[in-house]
């Protein structure tokens, strides 16, 4: 798989062939790093339609029905370039808007800005699309026989663009349909290195890296030299998977005039968020005296990241352990409780 753009660099994502349910559960699933898939989802009506050009694949997934919900469409002038990001110096808002359309329009605006120069298209987007609600037709004529946690297949539909470095709270399966992708992947520890923009007022969801990675400014983010010494590039085309971890940094670019990705997120327990638990701390503990802040990394060390964490409770009788009890609904919901009732304490 080769994109006519250089790279952030020369270190490349472990790949290998498309494998079965059982590998997958055995040897992908359990991963600390990405591994690229290649040909993973291949067999894919939609990825078939898709090599034969855009007009093709536009109505392939017309043919699949319209769920009657307007997609939210990303939409950036010709001037930007296709990188979604913040606008101004005080970065007092977005270079970008967002509308609501329907699949069909969405799919007419994109063949219409395939007929312009590249210096006149605007740059389209709708992102994180759930096919049941949009596309139908989707999961029955693409399925994916893998052990996913019951995910649901998300649509990714736009043409030429750039989504900033950030990172997905879920393991993510993304598989490209049509045009080509490249992502650029840092570790997790590598944060920060990686000088991440506002926490509460973000592009899209998750923070984002301040970084433009195809022209990063190492005099304004000098020690993103030493995040580029951990990246690596995987280069998707139609019918490849990439299996990103979660907490995986990555930057991600669409290539062609109608690029078409489906992925899926699953996670351990989707209705907590460890973020949120990490801007809780940055409230309640990060601005203590020092000897404080000592002692609460002990608690945390103790009770969320030691190796004995789980067995912290084990020394109580089992009925007594509470929120120390093992991971459960049950627990979630104690806990969630117990949370909300401090938080609205006075």
């Amino acid at each position: 798989m080769k994109i006519d753009q250089p790279a952030a660099t020369d270190a490349r994502v472990d790949e290998r062939p498309a494998v079965d349910a059982t590998t997958f559960a055995a040897e992908i699933a359990p991963r600390d790093t990405p591994v690229v898939l290649r040909g993973q989802v291949a067999h894919w009506a939609s990825v078939r339609a898709g090599k034969t050009g855009h007009q093709a694949t536009a109505r392939y997934l017309a043919s699949l029905g319209d769920g009657g919900r307007p997609m939210e469409v990303l939409i950036g002038g010709p001037e930007f370039g296709g990188r979604f990001f913040y606008r101004g110096d005080n970065l007092e808002g977005f270079n970008f808007h967002r509308e609501k359309a329907s699949l069909g329009i969405l799919l007419s605006e994109l063949l219409r800005l395939a007929e312009l120069p590249e210096r006149e298209r605007h740059v389209l987007y709708a992102n994180a699309a759930t096919a049941s609600e949009h596309m139908p037709g989707w999961a029955a004529a693409n399925p994916l026989d893998l052990p996913l946690g019951g995910a649901a297949p998300r649509l990714w539909i736009g043409n030429g663009s750039q989504t900033a470095t950030h990172y997905d709270g879920s393991t993510n399966l993304a598989c490209v349909v049509a045009g080509q992708r490249r992502f650029t992947l840092f570790p997790p520890d590598q944060v920060g290195n990686l000088y991440i923009g506002p926490l509460d007022r973000t592009l899209a969801g998750p923070p984002a890296s301040m970084v433009d990675p195809l022209a990063p400014d190492l005099d304004r983010y000098p020690r993103y030299a030493e995040a580029l010494g951990h990246a690596m590039v995987a280069d998707l085309g139609p019918g490849d998977a990439l299996f990103i971890p979660a907490i995986w940094w990555h930057h991600v670019q669409a290539f062609g005039t109608l690029n078409v990705l489906c992925n899926y997120w699953w996670a351990f327990d989707p209705s907590v968020s460890a973020f949120h638990a990490f801007v809780h701390a940055m409230m309640a503990v990060r601005d203590r005296p020092a000897a404080e802040k000592e002692g609460w990394r002990a608690w945390f060390e103790h009770y969320v990241f030691g190796d004995d964490a789980h067995a912290a409770g084990d020394h109580l009788p089992e009925a007594a352990r509470g929120i120390l009890g093992l991971a459960s609904p049950d627990r979630t919901e104690r806990i969630r409780g117990y949370l909300l009732k401090s938080l609205q304490r006075r």
